[in-house]
């Protein structure tokens, strides 16, 4: 009974969301129209940040994905993203209500898919939305089974540990726009990702929530290797921008150097779980105990190790 009662508040409060937000997002989207054609005509941009803005998008992620898929050929209008949460937040969301895309997300958390599922873009939308806790050996599969394969417009990946894996173990699809995660706190020099873990959790694997993902030279490496060129970050320092070679004319190359960005977010925690605001190198010391996965020695070290 109680869960039948907890069910019918979460379907009544997604309800009144979607009525109360109506009027803002229709005037967000407007603000996404006006700003995107500006986006569109920059043709000699310093760095990515140049094109940034805000509609969906957790940081300012919608400005470079609009101004990249403007400078792309883009032949099949697919996206696919995970690590979306309840996607009231998300790189995808403006793609899929202002430039009609279709799109495919994945979340481990059933409560979230339910959510938008919900949501009635849903159905006024060719979106999928689908409950999985991604691993590099069922990644592929995932895609297959839902009808996701072959050239796709853009994929983003977010998931706050195996990045790195399960992007090298994707196969099934050829994105032309990769956006991944990378974890500033690594710095810009080092090539390391955490180990591959099916069962990672980034809260569970150290208390200060600092150790999860990749560096960015490692995916500016991976990148190489799949056939990707690096077209930078965004200003957050959060996101790594990556375009496929055979469609990258017309997108500036950066070296890892170029486009790094240092983090401004300070969210370490103690033991309680308490944010600490500690930055800067302080972080990565927090986490010196732990170890990581050398991508050039392809060893796996601590990282007290190979910090200075």
């Amino acid at each position: 009974m109680i869960q039948k009662l907890s069910n019918l508040f979460e379907s009544s409060l997604v309800a009144l969301f979607n009525r109360l937000d109506k009027p803002a997002i229709e005037n967000r989207l407007l603000l996404g129209q006006i700003l995107s054609q500006q986006v569109k005509s920059a043709n000699h941009i310093n760095s990515l940040a140049d094109v940034e803005f805000k509609i969906f998008s957790q940081n300012r992620e919608d400005g470079i994905i609009q101004y990249l898929i403007s400078h792309v050929p883009i032949s099949n209008k697919i996206f696919i993203e995970f690590g979306v949460g309840d996607y009231r937040e998300s790189n995808t969301r403006f793609l899929l209500l202002h430039n009609n895309w279709k799109g495919l997300v994945i979340d481990s958390e059933k409560k979230f898919v339910s959510r938008i599922r919900s949501y009635d873009f849903y159905w006024r939308s060719d979106l999928t939305a689908i409950q999985a806790f991604i691993t590099k050996n069922s990644i592929n599969n995932l895609f297959k089974d839902h009808g996701f394969e072959g050239d796709i417009g853009l994929l983003s990946i977010d998931i706050d540990g195996n990045d790195y894996w399960v992007w090298d173990a994707i196969t099934i699809i050829q994105p032309r726009i990769v956006i991944c995660e990378y974890n500033n706190v690594f710095g810009k020099d080092l090539a390391v990702t955490i180990p591959y873990d099916a069962e990672f959790n980034r809260t569970k694997a150290h208390y200060s929530n600092l150790y999860f993902g990749t560096s960015l030279r490692s995916l500016c490496l991976l990148a190489e290797k799949k056939g990707y060129l690096f077209a930078g970050s965004d200003s957050s320092g959060t996101n790594a921008f990556f375009v496929r070679n055979d469609v990258a004319q017309n997108i500036p190359q950066r070296t890892c150097e170029e486009g790094y960005v240092e983090g401004i977010s300070r969210e370490s925690r103690d033991t309680r779980g308490h944010l600490t605001f500690i930055s800067g190198n302080d972080q990565i010391k927090l986490i010196a105990d732990k170890k990581v996965f050398d991508v050039l020695s392809q060893k796996e070290i601590l990282i007290k190790e190979i910090i200075r």
